[in-house]
């Protein structure tokens, strides 16, 4: 069976993402550009890039090249159309992270937002192992309500992503890092409406 990720249509998901009732989208814009440039990187790989949100804070003369990677081809294509100014920086990577073969690149930083949660701790390791970064930057969701997907007319976009999700605890995510080398090395959170908040974890080896 495909994985949800597959199937969900990218204007329903950025829809649902931007209404003011979630206000994510536009958080973790925010939060991206401060990931892009806490540490002295020139090479970025990020995880479950979606439509690209965030990608237009890369300075090319800083970072100069960045990996996008995703289950979904057409998120990837939209990257490409919608930032045509960072060809020959901005490279591709259609892969199913949970699959055994994966081969992914080094990268300076690793940046992994709300995508441990579709790939579970122990997958999240086998891909930071593989690519073996210097820095990761994980944002995480943390629920405070009973539903991990906020209510909206889009709602229906989602029906099947709790085949894949999996509930995150930031002590959690900081052990599974700990057992293969990583420290913690800070952590910041931001309030979201509908009882949520995303938790940004830093850690390096």
């Amino acid at each position: 069976m495909r994985n949800p990720w597959e199937e969900i249509n990218l204007n329903a998901y950025e829809a649902h993402m931007r209404l003011n009732s979630v206000f994510q989208i536009q958080t973790l814009n925010e939060m991206m550009k401060e990931q892009f440039y806490s540490y002295p990187v020139h090479s970025v790989m990020i995880l479950g890039i979606a439509g690209g949100n965030g990608l237009e804070h890369i300075d090319t003369q800083i970072i100069h090249t960045v990996y996008g990677v995703d289950i979904n081809k057409s998120y990837l294509d939209t990257c490409i159309k919608r930032y045509p100014d960072l060809q020959g920086t901005f490279c591709p990577i259609h892969t199913d992270l949970t699959q055994n073969t994966i081969k992914l690149p080094y990268a300076d930083l690793v940046v992994a937002n709300l995508i441990v949660e579709y790939i579970g701790y122990d997958c999240f390791q086998k891909v930071i192992k593989h690519t073996s970064p210097k820095y990761v930057s994980a944002i995480i969701q943390i629920n405070t309500d009973t539903s991990f997907v906020s209510s909206s007319p889009y709602l229906h976009a989602f029906d099947r992503l709790n085949e894949v999700h999996h509930q995150m605890e930031e002590a959690s995510l900081v052990d599974a890092m700990k057992k293969i080398g990583y420290r913690k090395i800070a952590e910041t959170d931001k309030d979201l409406p509908n009882g949520k908040k995303f938790a940004r974890i830093d850690f390096t080896y």
